[in-house]
């Protein structure tokens, strides 16, 4: 493999490389490392590149291989994690004022799994201050640019880690979700983001940003990849006491196994007449994929999605809140003047709001169960138009943006705050060549059929084979 072809490869092409010995450690992580030397100055994908320990722990995963301890499919791959994931001895800044010198003492769960596993961490990615907004304008490290065109957004908060993957600045990234955080900035950045189900992975080591809505997911080059991550990192952990009991499946093992006669459903009246053209011809297109690929795709309603998004918001912002009392007291003008002003906004929220926003956050994941019985996953648009330029960005960090019509709004918030499996695959491109994104979404710890269906689709299209201009 050339440079640029071992750059762009998935963990599933380059694993049997790996144990075969067909290919270094070495060699893959310095490869990666001369990119983001390269690259990230244009990209600002990173706040801190963990070089030496990338290189020192390539020479032990080759060791390990050369002397038959190979630990898996992850062994010797580089992968970055956005900067809110504990790493023992390397500094976590959550993107902030507040924590940029901070060294953990140690891992975050995610971070051990993936060490265990033999992943290699090559650094630590930007992100939105906090996790709390949606552009990855970051006023403290720079804001981070979209590799298919440097004038546009990541989306956020997991904007870092989506310029990361798609630029080939590593093979996989790990981010996060709160309303929309990993499967936008995939949608934006023409990668696969895929938020498991709440209780699925392990939180316990991140910096939380609100308790009952975040989640940990991976950003991947295709999802194959996103199945073997999740194997990776999922399952309980007595840290976190939200993790469910439940064995982790591999899956991977049924990615294959088609979808003929499944049933999705396809929530139109969300957002019939509110998409970007672009969006609209590409998901029109990804059903037809669908219909020819043997599943039965119908409409379904979801009238009590509409107040997904004030329930979404309304929790989030009265927990986010509460986590920085203590800052927003002590320290508020080490705050970014965007994230402040939302976590003071917090401050109005009531404990009554709050409640009847849970309530409210029941009666929807009700209504979602009982469509799940009538279908096996539902597929709507990830986003409703293709990345925003930079310039005017801190616009999008409205509760919904000015240029977000209301049902697809509620849509990309409704499978954080129900806490239902989704994913964001490539499924298109605008005229000026910007990603488009679809989500599939399933039921609880059904995490299996969404990565079939998503598989499906993506062997039957070319989408996410796709490289960005940034070279």
């Amino acid at each position: 493999m050339t440079a640029d072809e071992l750059a762009f490869a998935t963990i599933a092409e380059l694993a049997p490389r790996l144990r075969r010995r067909e290919l270094s450690p070495v060699e893959l992580v310095d490869t990666v490392l001369d990119r983001i030397a390269r690259l990230d100055p244009l990209l600002n994908a990173f706040i801190t590149v963990t070089d030496e320990e990338a290189r020192r722990a390539a020479q032990q995963a080759e060791e390990e291989i050369l002397h038959g301890t190979y630990r898996g499919p992850l062994h010797g791959i580089p992968i970055s994690l956005k900067d809110l994931y504990l790493t023992a001895g390397i500094r976590t800044t959550g993107g902030s004022r507040i924590l940029a010198d901070y060294i953990p003492r140690e891992d975050a769960t995610v971070t051990r799994r993936l060490r265990e596993a033999g992943a290699i961490l090559i650094g630590k990615t930007n992100l939105h201050e906090f996790a709390y907004g949606t552009t990855t304008i970051n006023p403290h490290f720079g804001t981070t640019r979209n590799p298919w065109n440097l004038e546009r957004i990541t989306a956020g908060s997991s904007g870092g880690s989506a310029a990361a993957v798609a630029a080939g600045l590593g093979v996989a990234s790990m981010g996060s979700e709160t309303g929309w955080s990993i499967r936008r900035p995939a949608a934006f950045c023409g990668v696969v983001g895929l938020k498991p189900t709440y209780g699925r992975v392990s939180r316990y080591g991140m910096l939380p940003a609100a308790w009952s809505l975040d989640h940990a997911g991976p950003l991947t080059r295709s999802v194959s990849d996103a199945a073997l991550v999740l194997s990776a990192i999922a399952g309980p952990d007595p840290h976190d006491p939200a993790t469910a009991a439940r064995p982790v499946p591999d899956f991977s093992a049924d990615l294959a196994g088609g979808i003929r006669g499944l049933r999705i459903g396809l929530p139109l009246h969300h957002y019939a007449g509110s998409l970007d053209p672009a969006v609209e011809r590409s998901i029109e297109q990804a059903v037809k994929v669908f219909g020819a690929l043997g599943a039965v795709v119908r409409e379904i309603s979801l009238p009590r999605a509409r107040y997904a998004g004030i329930a979404s918001s309304i929790i989030m912002s009265a927990e986010v809140t509460a986590a920085h009392g203590r800052w927003l007291r002590e320290r508020p003008a080490d705050y970014g003047s965007d994230v402040r002003e939302r976590i003071e906004a917090g401050l109005a929220i009531s404990a009554g709001d709050y409640l009847r926003a849970q309530r409210l956050r029941r009666w929807i994941a009700e209504e979602m169960a009982e469509v799940l019985h009538t279908v096996d996953v539902l597929v709507c648009p990830t986003t409703p138009q293709v990345a925003t330029p930079i310039a005017g960005g801190v616009a999008a960090l409205n509760d919904p943006p000015p240029t977000v019509a209301e049902g697809p709004f509620n849509l990309l918030r409704l499978f954080a705050l129900i806490g239902t499996p989704a994913i964001s695959i490539p499924c298109g491109f605008s005229d000026d060549g910007l990603p488009v994104g679809l989500t599939v979404a399933g039921r609880a710890f059904d995490e299996a059929t969404v990565l079939r269906v998503a598989w499906a689709y993506e062997q039957a299209t070319t989408w996410g084979k796709q490289r960005p201009p940034v070279q």
